[in-house]
């Protein structure tokens, strides 16, 4: 027999839930009042023997308290018609009001610390807060079915982003299709913007891009600085044609011309990273870009390209000034350096890039490092053509295009028939299931473990289903921007965006957190033994890309695989695995669980051992991942970072480097800000432990944060180990 729930979800009938039910109501009688087990299952064969295929939770409700009233219980039958009117009440309550009360007063650990970028202070910051209270009670009270809002509660599953799901209109990251928008042309509020003539015009009205896009959507966004390279050319022949009409020679006309276009690539960097870092956008933050440096992407323009990609990292190098006016670690624009046969060999032409390239990355964290030889050997489309391209925000890939055979249906102006298109495609959302938890409820039984992991699947399955349906009907005039001006797609005035969600075109994402502990639960191995424990992580992450592939074959949506960069959750899930399971040492005795496929963040290994091992996993998680290793201060040691990254172009799609790049305002030490054993930071010269004059910069989750985290992410920041150490490089 199945339920129909009061949302219209079809679910399998459980007796027990009656069971508590009445129970619940006869804790409030006496004496005689009270139903006797026979009553209740009196009560419940009735039901069972009605025959019904389906039937409503309300029928089932009334024919309890008929029931009831039939055994003379009238005062238990009051009480659970009581029951039954305040479950409705709860169902429909507004729940926000505490919630927004914490947050203006400031004193709530979650607020203060639930996103590392955001600073909860900030007007334009609580403001986005505000409508995000509003928009998850919403979605949980009239959006979400009962049973995944109650798994998200409990920690099972993470439906991520719910702050953001009212509206019907909002979805994840997308890599901006610049290049269309910048020479053919866009839209901003109403205004046309033309083809720019010149490189620093261009940057400008980059950045104004990227703040109207970033604010019509919630997660990150990437350019790519090929889609500016052309205009480096435009400026070089302005300049070119000055000098000619003054009658200069060949030599210098081209030599003045040469330096009055640097001059301008770097003020037009400078603008674009002062406007990126400057601007606010509705989500109340600078927004969350990454910009993608692939000389790959063009022959015609490469030495243009390359110009601009040494001016980006010379000027990263530098840093930023905070208040105090010294230079710090920004925390945007995210930096991608493709790695490749132009720029991985000490005699390739582009060769000092790289080097420049492992400067940065020793003082300032960034750039990211992908590896062109293994994504194209990773992600082939559908001619069975290796492709590479950057991720969408932190570490969301989009899976390779499918599309080629379905023409332009996104209307770009800058199509090319028959290559793979990247550029304008996004994702539609991410939930998240938690491993950890699925091996805990199993209790040692693989069986079990099985059985439970295809429940908790279905469970994100059917919430992947309800995110991908609230954008199925958006029509492009909720946001010209991205539909019809060329951000996303070109789409006609009225014109539903529906095609651009099926096809692979876009892509949503099932998330994973906790591979580790869900191995060590399971096997009593980490999966980083090469042995058993490496085995059941594979078949784990074998089973979640089953899944997905099994979805997109139905339903034509194409579900990936993604390792989800959680921070606040990941705090989150670890404190409910204790609250469900209590504490078990090593599982739920800290305040987080790993990251993905990640080695656990205390487990000792080398830097290349653990790249090689993360790249299988790498493999495994296609809609999304990234790998890191902890090094320390190695600005005086350049050849190991030069080691590390040749290592990665052979071994690893996409892998970072977090070093430590620290300020403090009191007394000026530049170094490493400490946490002590109360997971307090503190500055290790002169004890200062007052956040605002605390400049910290660490990697989070594939993006770097400067704004503090929670107490779970903050231990796991403590706790990491170094997988190179200075003793080892010299």
């Amino acid at each position: 027999m199945k339920i129909v729930k009061r949302d219209g979800h079809i679910v399998d009938y459980d007796p027990q839930k009656i069971r508590i039910a009445i129970g619940k109501a006869n804790n409030e009688v006496r004496g005689k009042e009270k139903a006797t087990k026979e009553e209740i299952d009196e009560i419940i064969k009735y039901i069972e023997d009605l025959n019904k295929r389906r039937i409503l939770v309300e029928d089932i409700q009334d024919i309890i308290e008929e029931k009831l009233m039939e055994f003379d219980k009238y005062q238990l039958a009051k009480k659970y018609i009581t029951y039954r009117y305040t479950r409705e009440l709860v169902r429909k309550a507004n729940t926000t009001d505490k919630t927004i009360k914490e947050l203006i007063e400031g004193e709530n650990e979650y607020w203060n610390s639930e996103n590392s970028n955001k600073n909860a202070q900030v007007v334009t910051t609580q403001r986005d807060y505000l409508a995000g209270i509003t928009s998850t009670d919403i979605t949980r009270r009239f959006l979400l079915p009962e049973d995944i809002v109650e798994a998200h509660d409990k920690g099972i599953i993470h439906f991520h982003d719910a702050d953001y799901f009212a509206q019907n209109a909002l979805h994840n990251c997308e890599l901006i299709n610049l290049d269309d928008m910048l020479q053919n042309g866009t839209v901003i509020n109403g205004v046309m913007i033309e083809k720019p003539h010149r490189f620093i015009t261009a940057a400008t009205i980059a950045t104004q891009i990227i703040l109207a896009v970033t604010s019509s959507s919630y997660g990150g966004a990437t350019v790519s600085l090929t889609h500016l390279a052309p205009f480096v050319r435009l400026s070089y022949e302005k300049y070119l044609k000055k000098y000619q009409e003054r009658g200069l020679s060949k030599e210098e006309c081209e030599e003045f011309a040469m330096q009055d276009t640097r001059k301008e690539v770097e003020d037009g960097v400078q603008t674009f990273n002062y406007q990126v870092n400057s601007m606010t956008n509705t989500n109340g933050q600078a927004p969350f870009l990454s910009v993608c440096m692939y000389l790959g992407e063009t022959e015609e323009y490469k030495d243009e390209l390359a110009m601009v990609i040494e001016e980006f990292l010379k000027q990263r190098i530098l840093g930023f000034k905070n208040e105090k006016g010294v230079y710090i670690t920004p925390a945007f624009p995210k930096l991608l350096y493709v790695l490749e046969e132009d720029n991985i060999h000490e005699d390739s032409k582009y060769w000092y890039l790289t080097e420049l390239a492992a400067k940065c990355t020793a003082k300032r964290m960034v750039p990211d490092y992908i590896s062109e030889k293994v994504m194209k050997d990773l992600k082939k489309n559908e001619l069975g053509d290796g492709e590479c391209y950057p991720c969408m925000g932190c570490r969301s890939f989009l899976t390779p295009d499918r599309t080629m055979s379905l023409g332009n249906i996104s209307k770009a102006k800058n199509y090319v028939e028959g290559k793979g298109k990247y550029y304008g495609r996004f994702n539609q959302g991410v939930v998240t299931i938690n491993l950890p938890d699925v091996a805990l409820s199993a209790d040692g039984d693989m069986d079990k473990f099985w059985k439970i992991f295809d429940e908790r699947l279905d469970l994100c399955h059917r919430a992947l289903q309800i995110r991908h349906k609230r954008l199925s009907n958006v029509p492009s005039d909720v946001a010209p921007i991205l539909w019809q001006h060329g951000a996303l797609a070109r789409l006609d005035k009225g014109e539903c965006i529906h095609e651009l969600l099926h096809h692979g075109y876009s892509t949503i994402s099932l998330g994973y957190a906790g591979l580790y502990e869900c191995v060590k639960v399971m096997t009593g191995h980490s999966h980083t033994d090469n042995g058993v424990g490496k085995e059941f992580a594979v078949k784990v992450m074998q089973h979640l890309n089953d899944a997905t592939t099994k979805w997109k074959k139905e339903e034509d949506i194409d579900y990936s695989v993604y390792g989800t960069p959680i921070e606040s959750t990941t705090y989150k899930f670890a404190k409910c695995l204790r609250e469900r399971f209590g504490t078990i040492k090593g599982i739920t005795d800290r305040g987080y669980i790993t990251n993905s496929y990640h080695v656990p963040v205390f487990e000792e290994i080398d830097a290349f051992s653990k790249l090689k091992l993360e790249s299988e996993f790498q493999k495994l998680s296609p809609g999304g991942a990234i790998s890191y290793i902890e090094t320390p201060n190695l600005q005086n040691n350049l050849d190991v970072i030069i080691e590390v990254i040749k290592f990665i172009y052979d071994n690893i799609m996409y892998a970072e480097l977090n070093t430590k790049s620290d300020y403090c305002q009191k007394c000026g030490y530049s170094g490493e800000i400490l946490i002590d054993d109360d997971l307090e930071w503190y500055c290790p010269n002169c004890g200062n432990r007052d956040h605002n004059t605390l400049n910290v910069a660490r990697r989070t989750c594939g993006y770097i944060g400067t704004n503090f985290w929670n107490k779970g992410r903050t231990q796991e920041i403590k706790e990491r180990v170094l997988h190179i150490d200075n003793k080892e490089a010299e």
